[in-house]
């Protein structure tokens, strides 16, 4: 399977990097500089839990996916509405705060590309979406105070995509 062209753009971190920097700075910190580029090797993490959006539509179909450790979007989720540090996160707030930010993050991915297609509901699950049939084309980590957040773009094999 090939990458096309429209999808390339994003083949770098850089602007995968961007967005998410950008994404922290107005919707989470309030200012510039929380995140850090994780370089070197994906280490595990604990509590793994998923959050995608499908571009659907265009050219080439494509898949936005944020892998993070629960506590990590327990603690977004409390940034995104309010909550204090100790304060629980029921399943319903941490879906639609993770939720949020694939939705965003998506959005600005597919700003990126000519006839990206439209984006599908975000999805939340604690286990990996099934991805038969999808090439990755960027894998981009950050720290975020101390725990990772993964952003990746994945594009369908057109069949795949034809077939679902």
């Amino acid at each position: 399977m090939t990458v096309t062209t429209m999808w390339e753009v994003l083949a770098d971190p850089d602007p995968v990097f961007t967005i998410a920097e950008d994404l922290f700075a107005t919707m989470i910190d309030g200012e510039p500089g929380h995140l850090i580029r994780w370089y070197g090797e994906r280490p595990a993490i604990l509590h793994p839990t998923y959050t995608w959006v499908d571009v659907l539509g265009g050219d080439q179909d494509a898949r936005v996916l944020i892998s993070m450790g629960r506590e990590t979007g327990d603690d977004l989720a409390r940034v995104l509405f309010d909550l204090e540090d100790t304060d629980d996160v029921p399943d319903t707030d941490f879906d639609d705060a993770v939720g949020e930010l694939v939705n965003v993050v998506g959005g600005n991915v597919k700003s990126l590309v000519t006839h990206p297609g439209a984006l599908t509901m975000p999805m939340v699950s604690g286990g990996m979406p099934e991805m038969g049939g999808l090439e990755p084309v960027v894998d981009a980590c950050v720290t975020w105070k101390g725990s990772l957040v993964c952003v990746s773009l994945w594009v369908f094999d057109k069949e795949t995509a034809t077939e679902s």
